[in-house]
């Protein structure tokens, strides 16, 4: 057993150009190479290979997370930087837990504060209006997603604001935000850089904290080159890094508003936080005149005290750094200045009320259960055809729409390896096990799998049927030709080898050896 006071030296788990261990390039301290966040990690080497496309959303029906999931397993490169990229930060991350002896007890405070505060949701949320009016900030309710655009717009409106710069928010993607202002006539321009970059390529973000780490250097550079007018040919991530600064920057001079999001929301002071390791948040909230701060609910905290305990945890678990680079704290408008919180229901009120979901609201939108899955690492973000992907997006997206996505809850092998790095212990892997059974009783599972699932549930009740079945499986797979057995009806049979059947079953060797006896 490893002692919680140990580091634990993960490097033979780790890819070895990821571990640059002799690169000069490296920054070292006390003898030791610095590895925090995803930004310090040797980029992979690798050829260029055009990036795979996300789901196919077509309106209501259910979205395909395994057709687009094969697509981006099809694309190597892709498939191998994403993997190696994110089973990186999820060890920076173990690394970081086990430095902190107390990082179990942590967990289980940051999960008990989010749990009462859920339960008396009502309490805080009216707290926190009450503060944040005394500090100067004009505070509003949207009931959902549309509420909430038009109420923005409102606002925008009424100042002749044409422009609008914003710092990364999950909840504006979730209100289909951009769109929205679009539509009106506002530009919005994203400034953290890999929202940029997914605004730039018309696509969403595919992870909650790293929104293009699907994308390799190469896809920047060429994606680049179409829009801001880079050299194609260049894929130094400096250069690229840069280049984007210097358009983006004169759009943030003269932006005529400002919006952020916020990771914590503080009743006591009527403040709320943001996270940010560029800085991006504080432009946006700092530059222009007026500041909008858009906010979902489930994101406040009782008191200030409370507030330490969730920013030790999240840089750690989401990229396996000490903290990050800004942790910003907004208490009212900048002088001359004007600021307005927009806090959003959209369907939050009624997850609280689901007996065996509501704990999803916990979450602090870390991405480390993401870091973690086999099915996300390998299938990318964007196979989801959701806002929110990976585990969390499992058991989040089917309280939007559960026809929709009525596939996603199927996308785990149900390892728990999410469960286990939460730093707010949501119990994801129950909860999407959970959420196949109330689909299959609201009869949201597709045909085939239906028909397929209730004859398996005839024959596994039948012993003499089942040993029968096995017997004559075994007899099939030994003596029928391939191109049988291998056919667009054997799922299994497209990516890997059926298994060779075992010579005798475990009936009938406990027969023959045991006769039956205790």
């Amino acid at each position: 057993m490893i002692s919680v006071h140990e580091p634990i030296d993960s490097g033979g788990m780790l890819h070895p150009e990821l571990r640059a261990e002799h690169d000069p390039n490296s920054i070292m301290r006390d003898g030791r190479r610095l590895d925090h966040a995803e930004g310090t990690s040797k980029p992979l080497r690798v050829l260029p290979e055009p990036q795979p496309r996300g789901a196919k959303v077509r309106g209501n029906r259910p979205v395909d997370q395994q057709e687009a999931a094969g697509r981006f397993i099809a694309a190597p490169e892709h498939e191998k930087m994403h993997d190696e990229r994110l089973w990186d930060l999820r060890q920076k991350r173990d690394r970081e837990m086990h430095g902190i002896a107390e990082w179990e007890e942590l967990r289980s405070l940051a999960s008990a504060i989010k749990e009462h505060t859920l339960t008396h949701l009502d309490k805080y949320l009216d707290q926190f209006e009450t503060n944040a009016r005394a500090n100067g900030i004009h505070v509003h309710w949207a009931r959902d997603a549309a509420e909430h655009n038009q109420i923005v717009h409102g606002i925008l409106r009424d100042h002749g604001a044409k422009s609008l710069i914003k710092s990364k928010s999950m909840l504006t993607e979730e209100c289909g935000f951009r769109a929205y202002m679009a539509s009106v006539g506002i530009e919005v321009t994203e400034t953290d850089l890999g929202e940029r970059i997914q605004q730039l390529d018309n696509e969403d973000p595919s992870h909650v904290v790293v929104p293009a780490v699907h994308k390799l250097r190469t896809d920047v550079a060429e994606l680049f080159s179409r829009t801001i007018g880079t050299d194609p040919d260049n894929t130094d991530v400096h250069y690229l890094a840069e280049a984007q600064r210097e358009a983006t920057r004169p759009l943030i001079l003269d932006a005529d508003a400002g919006m952020t999001g916020a990771n914590f929301v503080v009743a006591e002071t009527g403040t709320f936080v943001v996270c940010t390791n560029e800085g991006n948040a504080d432009l946006s909230a700092n530059v222009p005149k007026l500041h909008i701060a858009s906010i979902g609910i489930e994101k406040i905290l009782p008191r200030m005290e409370h507030l330490a305990v969730f920013i030790r945890l999240l840089s750690r678990s989401a990229l396996g750094s000490p903290m990050t680079q800004y942790t910003s704290h907004f208490r009212g408008p900048r002088d001359g200045g004007e600021m307005h919180v927009v806090l959003v229901d959209n369907g939050r009120s009624e997850r609280l009320g689901l007996e065996e979901f509501w704990t999803s609201l916990k979450c602090i939108r870390c991405g480390a259960c993401m870091n973690t899955c086999p099915v996300y690492r390998r299938g990318g973000g964007l196979s989801y055809g959701a806002t929110y992907s990976g585990p969390i997006g499992l058991i989040i997206d089917p309280t939007f729409n559960k026809r929709k996505y009525s596939n996603l809850p199927y996308a785990s092998s149900l390892n728990g390896s999410c469960t286990n790095v939460c730093p707010v212990k949501i119990n994801i892997h129950e909860q999407i096990y959970a959420w196949r059974r109330v689909l299959v009783e609201e009869h949201e599972v597709p045909l085939a799998k239906k028909v397929a699932m209730k004859a398996a549930g005839v024959l596994l009740s039948r012993p003499m049927a089942y040993r029968a079945a096995i017997a004559a499986a075994d007899t099939a797979l030994a003596h029928l030709p391939r191109f049988i057995i291998y056919n667009g009806l054997n799922a299994w049979g497209k990516h890997r080898e059926v298994p060779h059947a075992p010579k005798q079953t475990f009936h009938s060797w406990y027969h023959a050896n045991r006769g039956g006896k205790p």
